[in-house]
């Protein structure tokens, strides 16, 4: 399993603004993509303007075949409630309870 994390700082007051796009508009595009396994989204409680959006994908190959061609859209759709550029970030999922993988044991 593979993540993509998306670090946003908001403007002023608009990050529940944000989630509320993300799941209203995000969500039903990322549902359709190949290989999409989960969406969680973050919103700080000390840096009121702080979002972290986690999607989970089956492969790295799904995830970077969405960058490619669905999130510059998305990226546009999200750009007027931004105070910065999002950071993209990306990991292989290591453990997850919720996913039930496990790391895997050493030899």
């Amino acid at each position: 399993m593979f993540t993509r994390t998306v670090e946003v700082t908001t403007k002023s007051e608009k990050a529940r603004d944000l989630a509320t796009l993300i799941n209203d508009k995000v969500l039903p595009i990322l549902k359709k993509q190949t290989g999409f396994a989960d969406e969680t989204i973050l919103v700080s409680n000390t840096e009121p303007n702080r979002v972290l959006a986690i999607s989970f994908w089956n492969t790295k190959e799904d995830a970077e075949r969405y960058h490619r061609e669905q999130y510059p859209a998305i990226h546009t759709m999200i750009r007027p409630l931004l105070d910065a550029e999002p950071v993209v970030r990306t990991f292989n999922v290591d453990s997850s309870t919720t996913h039930k993988i496990a790391a895997e044991k050493a030899a």
